[in-house]
This record gives structure tokens, sequence and C-alpha cells, in this order.
């Protein structure tokens, strides 16, 4: 399993060789790209999307431009997340959240599915080269199964892709309903790719997935004293402290898990 390490410093792409994700306009609001020491992954912005507008705001034509340009001068990514539709009840419904405002897209879990998956088949038809991963969206676990099934009827056998995105589980990654959703699709064969998992979530099934991300490190980090000798307030954007968190994280999994957590 592939752990990658969430950030929006897309500077850290050349400074270290640990699997990093990243979103896509990371990378597009700057005017000059270096290239990758390491194997990076590419996130759309799909959440942010939809939080703040409800819908997408950016073209498929427009996205496969940006990730284009990001093949061409960081270098081949492992994968992209397509333009997805997330079926958290708060994306859908709208509200407050904490201090984030949702927009609310309006829809059923159904038509965000629908959503996804179109998009999906579009990129791959924009960009049939660029390794664009397809995602399963959905709330229930029946919901999941239905997403699957659209993608089978669309001609897309998704046992046959090398990475499959798990989208709306990583606010429920440890719970029972979560854990029952991750182990099902591991058990048709699917090679999940969990997105914004925490440390309990990879404790519990990270040896079900292919791949994993997550941000847990920078939240972590807000909330105590920065490093010895780091004069930051804080390391919520911190190389140093980002690195040895993942170290403590795979560390402290069980021990038969952690060689394949080593990558």
């Amino acid at each position: 399993m592939r752990f990658y390490l969430t950030t929006h410093k897309r500077h850290w792409v050349r400074v270290t060789a640990i699997p990093l994700f990243l979103k896509s306009e990371h990378f597009t609001q700057a005017k000059t790209l270096t290239a990758a020491l390491g194997p990076y992954a590419v996130d759309s912005g799909g959440f942010t999307e939809l939080q703040k507008h409800g819908r997408w705001t950016r073209s498929p034509q427009q996205y496969i431009q940006d990730l284009r340009r990001i093949w061409e001068h960081v270098g081949p990514f492992d994968w992209a997340a397509p333009q997805d539709w997330m079926c958290e009840p708060i994306v859908i419904g709208g509200g407050q959240a904490g201090p984030n405002r949702f927009a609310g897209t309006g829809l059923s879990v159904a038509e965000h599915q629908r959503r996804t998956v179109a998009n999906y088949l579009e990129l791959r038809s924009l960009a049939p080269d660029l390794p664009i991963i397809p995602v399963l969206q959905g709330w229930e676990l029946s919901d999941y199964e239905r997403c699957l099934a659209l993608y089978q009827q669309a001609g897309v056998d998704l046992t046959r892709e090398p990475t499959v995105g798990l989208g709306s589980v990583c606010r429920r990654q440890s719970t029972r309903e979560g854990i029952t959703i991750v182990t099902t699709l591991a058990s048709y064969g699917l090679r999940l790719h969990g997105f914004g998992f925490k440390t309990l979530g990879l404790a519990k099934v990270g040896h079900l997935m292919a791949s994993a991300d997550s941000l847990a490190w920078s939240s972590h980090a807000r909330h105590r004293p920065p490093l010895p000798d780091h004069t930051h307030k804080n390391c919520a954007n911190c190389l140093p402290y980002a690195l040895a968190w993942r170290d403590r994280v795979l560390n402290a999994l069980p021990t038969w898990q952690q060689p394949q957590l080593a990558t």
C-alpha cells in the first residue's frame, strides 16, 4: 500500500521522495513548475468546489489542460482523481459545519453518482493517455454497489483498474459502517484508494486498500507546539513535522501491516 501525505505546499515535490497528494489548483496557480523528486498523485479539488459553489466551476476540458501541464512540467503522476461528486449529506443539503459553509447541490445521491461516472467517462475520452482513476461515490453500502453497477453498465470493469477511489468515507472510516463499506468493496477485488484516511481507519482497514492519503498531520500539528528549534507558531505547514507524523503512524500500525504500508 502506498501512503500519500496530503499537502498544499507544491514545492514539497522537489524536496522529498515521500509520496505526496496535492490538489491540481496548487500546481495551476504557479507560473513555473519544477520536476517532482518522488511519486505523487493529483486531487481534483472536488470537495472544495462543491462546498463553495454547489457545482463544478471548471470544465472537464480545462481540467485536462491543467493535468497535461502538470504531467509535462512536474512529471508523470501516479494518477489523478476525476471531477467527482461527493455524497455527504452536508454537501448535498448545504448548511454550516464548524467554520465551513456548504452551498449545497440540492441533488440526490443517485444524481451525484450519475454525474461522477459521466465525468470519468468524459475525462477518459478527452485524455485516454492520462491515468485518471474512477471513483465510487455513495453514502450507504447499497449506494456504492449501485455506483459500481453504473460503471459496469458503462463498460468499465473496476476490477481491472489499478486504482479505484473511494469517496465520502473519510469522516466515518473507522466506524462500523465505514469498515463494512471498505471490506465489502475490497472483497469484489477492487484496488481501493482511501481519500483522507486517518490513524484509526488505517489500522482497521489499511490492509484492504491499495493506497490512502491523509492531511491529518496538519490539524495534529496546529494544536501542538512547534518542533524544537522551529520558530513558527505551529508546524501545520512544516515538512519535517509531516514526515515525522507519517513515520509515527506507520510504526504504530500492527506489525503485519507495516511492510505493506512502508512505500
